[in-house]
């Protein structure tokens, strides 16, 4: 029997709803073993920055740092705040360097693949994601236009892709120990080190460094980023945890929720040394907001990851097993998991929670 302190992000658009869904049907998966959350219920996103000036305040960031352990509802990224992004500004305030990313097929999930079970490990600090980078005509950007010594146009705008030994070894480790805790056989690290020789060369060179630790017991091999969105069209089945760079998991982890039936039922988990964020994959998705419509699953899925973390581990298996069973059974979903996006019997978000507590019962 546990309490477990949590930081709950309401998040805007569609988030207060899939965020009241998640919680009510998280509180019933641990409440058979006699534990409870207590959530500490804060404010991010577009919604709160009439009031302050922020999309992202600081107790938000003050409550996860107290309590490591957050559940996020999507939040959109306005435009003009100086934000590239609320999401990317946690993961980089709170060091999450790893973005775990399950794509699973579920009976009765529309998708043109079966039994698909592969987990992307997407660094989350360095690579083009890092924001460094210069307009056409900067200064900054003229002085590497002169150190390329004409292999760079001079009206181009500059991006620099810093990738590192220590963040490329504490990814990589992260993924070699996720397949080992998860009863998992392959890690694949996939990059592009035939073109970029120096930064991808190193995240390949630090990844044989770290897959010898683990030899007898993981299986390691490689892929080319181009190479490997075909094998995953062609051949998924032949993959289980890939390990990349930030560009190549962004792009990776929605073709691998395509693959699955779409980011509706894509969960996402952000984890640093000692603090862990979990969120749906996909967006808040406005235009819905309030209309008790859109689809829980992605949230739910990954409310279920923060289970495993918490190592509520009997809580997240009935969980999965009553999100599967009421997916297969195909009655209590919404509009979106119906062979007919326009069938009446369609429920809402916080039906479909409903079902999914009752199976739980």
């Amino acid at each position: 029997m546990a309490t477990h302190n949590v930081t709950l992000i309401r998040g805007d658009g569609t988030g207060p709803e899939l965020v009241e869904a998640t919680r009510r049907v998280l509180e019933a998966a641990v409440a058979t073993s006699g534990s409870s959350f207590n959530w500490d219920v804060v404010e991010a996103g577009v919604d709160i920055m009439e009031t302050a000036g922020t999309p992202l305040p600081d107790n938000v960031l003050a409550s996860i740092r107290k309590h490591k352990v957050a559940l996020k509802g999507p939040i959109t990224t306005p435009i003009g705040t100086g934000f590239r992004s609320v999401n990317v500004a946690l993961r980089k305030e709170l060091d999450l360097f790893a973005c775990v990313r399950p794509c699973k097929t579920y009976e009765g999930v529309r998708s043109r693949y079966d039994n698909i079970d592969i987990v992307i490990v997407r660094e989350n600090t360095e690579d083009l994601y890092a924001g460094v980078e210069w307009p056409v005509d900067s200064p900054e950007a003229g002085k590497i236009i002169d150190m390329a010594e004409g292999k760079i146009r001079r009206d181009a705008a500059i991006s620099i892709k810093p990738i590192s030994r220590t963040g490329t070894r504490r990814i990589v480790k992260h993924a070699f120990d996720y397949a080992i805790e998860n009863g998992r056989k392959k890690v694949t690290a996939v990059a592009k080190a035939n073109i970029m020789k120096y930064t991808d060369g190193l995240f390949y060179e630090v990844a044989r460094e770290v897959a010898k630790d683990y030899e007898g017991r993981v299986e390691y091999d490689e892929w080319l980023v181009d190479a490997m969105c075909m094998q995953l069209v062609q051949k998924p089945e032949n993959y289980d945890v890939l390990v990349m760079e930030n560009l190549y998991g962004d792009i990776l982890s929605d073709l691998g929720a395509g693959l699955v039936g779409g980011l509706g039922v894509a969960p996402g988990a952000n984890i640093g040394e000692d603090t862990a964020l979990f969120e749906a994959t996909h967006g808040s998705a406005p235009k819905y907001k309030g209309q008790n419509k859109v689809n829980p699953t992605a949230l739910i899925l990954s409310g279920l990851l923060m289970l495993r973390y918490l190592k509520e581990t009997d809580a997240a298996n009935r969980l999965e097993k009553a999100v599967s069973s009421v997916i297969a059974e195909g009655k209590d979903v919404t509009y979106d998991m119906k062979p007919d996006r326009n069938d009446p019997t369609a429920v809402g978000t916080s039906q479909m929670a409903d079902a999914i507590i009752a199976r739980m019962a």
